[in-house]
Parts: structure tokens; sequence; C-alpha cells
């Protein structure tokens, strides 16, 4: 077994851009690049693998159709004019399922790891 493709690695994070995309929106309206970057701060993105920029363009036109947020553009003094997304209440009320959700989740994995540590030991906290 290849250990380093292996989900245990924990390389399944990234499937949670869309509650993180919706958490960095709702600190206020910004550009899908400034999301990206503040991605790429997270910590379940710190093994290299960078969120990948058109995907989260790509995610954001599906939840704008969703709902879960909107987007205008802005027009600047130089350059071209940029879309700037924005949350809607239907995403607020999205993130907050995934707070509950992910909370819940965390439980248990706390759970598991608990489980996991008592019949190994040797393992790290």
């Amino acid at each position: 077994m290849d250990i380093v493709d292996c989900a245990c690695n924990g390389k399944t994070l990234g499937k949670h851009v869309r509650p993180a995309v919706l958490a960095v929106l709702s600190s206020g309206p910004t550009h899908g690049y400034d999301i990206a970057q503040r991605l790429g701060l997270l910590r379940m993105f710190q093994d290299g693998s960078e969120p990948d920029a058109s995907g989260i363009y790509r995610m954001l036109k599906f939840m704008e159709i969703e709902g879960l947020v909107r987007s205008d553009w802005q027009l600047g003094d130089t350059g071209p004019a940029r879309r700037q997304f924005s949350i809607t209440a239907d995403g607020t009320d999205c993130l907050r399922h995934w707070v509950e959700s992910l909370a819940r989740y965390r439980e248990g994995i706390d759970e598991l790891l608990a489980l996991m540590r008592s019949h190994l030991p040797e393992v790290g906290s």
C-alpha cells in the first residue's frame, strides 16, 4: 500500500472547500482570487495542495445558482471590472448548518481517535 496517496493522510479535507468559502464570505464581500488566497492559509491546504482557483470560481458560480452567494461587478479606477461575491441569508443558514454538522463530526472523530489510541498507545496525540 502506498501510504502517500492514502486517505489517512487527510487529503480529503479539501472536500470542505464549500463551507470554507462560505466562512470567508461571512466576513464580507470579496473577489474569487482573494477567497483562494485566504483558503490557502488554512491548515487543510498546508500539505502542499493549494486550493484550485478555477475550481473555486466554478463552485462560486454553482453556489450563486443555489442562492448561497451573489455577485456583482465592481468597477475599479484602473484595470478591468472584477466580480465581487457576498454571502446571502440562505448562505449564512447553510454555514450555520455546516458548523453544527462539522461539530458533530468532530465529536465522532474525537471518539474514534480515543478508541484508536487506546489500542495503539504508541500513537501520539
